[in-house]
C-alpha cells in the first residue's frame, strides 16, 4: 500500500532524517514510525504512574473526619 505524503513539511522531516542517518526517505519514515510507536509502548499508563502516589497517600491513618461544607466553612474562616 502506498503512503503518500502530502504535507512539506513532514516531507522535509523525512529528508531530515534521511539525510543524518544516510537512509532512504522511505526508510527514515519507517524508522521514525518504529521508534515512536516503541516509545508509546515503553511509556507507562497514567494508572501505572500514579500508583506510587495512591500507595503513599493510602499509608496515612483514616481520621473519621468529613470533609463537608462546614470543614471547608471552618479551614476559610467563615461561619
Amino acid at each position: 500500500m502506498a503512503l503518500n505524503i502530502r504535507s512539506e513539511e513532514v516531507n522535509q522531516l523525512a529528508e531530515t532524517l534521511a539525510s543524518a542517518a544516510r537512509v532512504s526517505k522511505t526508510e527514515a519514515v519507517r524508522m521514525a514510525l518504529v521508534n515512536e510507536l516503541a516509545r508509546r509502548e515503553a511509556k507507562p499508563s497514567l494508572l501505572e504512574r500514579i500508583k506510587p502516589i495512591q500507595d503513599a497517600i493510602a499509608t496515612y491513618p483514616r481520621t473519621g473526619l468529613k470533609a463537608d461544607k462546614a470543614f471547608y466553612d471552618d479551614l476559610s474562616g467563615e461561619p
